[in-house]
């Protein structure tokens, strides 16, 4: 199985946040490191209860009868780099493999414990000012994966990968920074099964939301990972399924939070003092920096952005959109179009869900997604709505903007457009009796 395109995505996982621009050690967003997917000693973690000494990823696998599940774990070791009187927390990756035969995985399960060695490296400062000291300290933890049957009729388990630190700590340190070098750092896990298939966590078929809903996620959240469903990615950074690096990025920037070419741009607007502060301070820094100006105009112009061509539109059983064409031309115009505003009438346009008509002024009942990430929908569950428009994507894809119905203050929100918006199969017709379309 080959797992290098799910370790790419990994990589940019390990490293997010490792150090921010402007890259250097003095700058204050660079004073505090390590927000990620930290798993810190047991003893560390029992004094800091914001702190977590453990990570669970629990996701549901459809199997064949034989599975055997491989985990990766992966982190970084923190490294501390003292020269001069000053320290810097660098990064060694570590990687822990377990394998679960189908005799284990649907027996009792299996858990492995592992250590990583502590150690010191001494060399003389390239200055000639003194020496450069690297220190890490041992870690030991365990990997736990065990399965649990899922009742029904398919042949699906619950996997449960657990992760534990388990290294002690002689006395407990009074401040999160020196706690660091015993920690597990941007812990994550790749799970990969040969003789099954993984269920997404995200937007399961309807057979399996309720074993979906039970599922307890630690310290991370499981995503499909590959095109086979065979490999799952349990990141402390929330992702969608089927994640994908930017082809246009040409290496990590280490600031997800940040567009690629305003971060580049201002890299290249540092001081060249800035710049020799940067290099000084991480050997990832200087390679960052090396990267960004060696970057020709052609590369710099494909970080200004990409258009590619729009999918072909999705069928959606029991969902037909009805949608005007133009006139001259006979077909639909495409959605860059100056003249595509001509080919849609939000007032006008309709939609058909579960074999009825569904436009303006039509009535539905609200059943949000699992897809979405907004947590106010939990409040809108079964509210009664009233469809104001019938929007399309720039894929085609019909959606409805809609109004709450019998709102004291809804009118106003009307008028200002200020509407709800919600895809054709997260609502369900309401019927004539409710105010509906028949």
């Amino acid at each position: 199985m080959n797992l290098e395109p799910v370790r790419n995505i990994a990589d940019a996982v390990l490293y997010e946040g490792y150090i921010l621009y402007p890259y250097r050690a003095s700058a204050q967003k660079n004073q505090n490191r390590w927000q990620f997917g930290v798993v810190m000693a047991p003893g560390y973690a029992a004094a800091d209860s914001s702190e977590r000494s453990s990570t669970r990823a629990e996701v549901l696998l459809e199997h064949a009868g034989q599975p055997v599940v491989v985990v990766l774990l992966r982190f970084l070791q923190v490294q501390r780099r003292t020269a001069g009187g000053q320290a810097w927390d660098e990064a060694v990756e570590r990687e822990i493999q377990v394998t679960a035969n189908a005799a284990a995985l649907l027996g009792g399960g299996v858990t492995e414990e592992f250590t990583v060695e502590g150690g010191e490296d001494r060399e003389q400062a390239g200055d000639g000012s003194g020496w450069v000291v690297r220190r890490r300290e041992p870690l030991a933890g365990a990997v736990s994966v065990r399965a649990a049957e899922v009742p029904g009729p398919w042949r699906t388990v619950r996997l449960q990968v657990t992760v534990e630190n388990r290294t002690g700590l002689a006395t407990t340190p009074r401040r999160r920074e020196d706690a660091l070098p015993t920690a597990l750092v941007a812990a994550h896990t790749i799970i990969s099964v040969t003789g099954g298939k993984f269920i997404s966590m995200t937007d399961p078929p309807i057979w399996a939301q309720p074993a979906v809903a039970e599922c307890q996620n630690e310290g991370g959240w499981p995503v499909l990972a590959d095109a086979g469903d065979q490999v799952v990615l349990s990141s402390p950074i929330i992702l969608y399924d089927h994640p994908e690096l930017a082809a246009e990025s040409p290496g990590e920037l280490y600031d997800g939070t940040e567009i690629d070419e305003i971060l580049t741009l201002r890299t290249l607007a540092l001081s060249d003092e800035e710049k020799a502060e940067a290099r000084a301070t991480d050997p990832r820094a200087a390679a960052l920096l090396d990267r960004v100006e060696s970057m020709d105009a052609e590369s710099l112009a494909r970080l200004h952005g990409t258009i590619r061509s729009p999918r072909e539109p999705q069928s959606l059983i029991g969902l037909v959109a009805d949608r005007r064409e133009d006139a001259t031309a006979g077909g639909s115009v495409p959605w860059w179009d100056p003249d595509a505003d001509a080919a849609v009438s939000p007032d006008t346009d309709s939609v058909t869900i579960g074999g009825q008509r569904i436009a303006r002024g039509s009535r539905v009942r609200l059943r949000p997604g699992t897809r979405r990430a907004d947590a106010q929908d939990m409040f809108l569950v079964g509210r009664i709505v009233e469809v104001q428009a019938v929007l399309h994507d720039v894929d085609d894809h019909p959606y409805l903007a809609v109004s709450l119905a019998g709102q004291p203050d809804e009118d106003l929100r009307i008028a200002h457009g200020r509407f709800l918006y919600f895809m054709c199969d997260e609502v369900e017709p309401c019927g004539a009796e409710n105010g509906g379309t028949a």
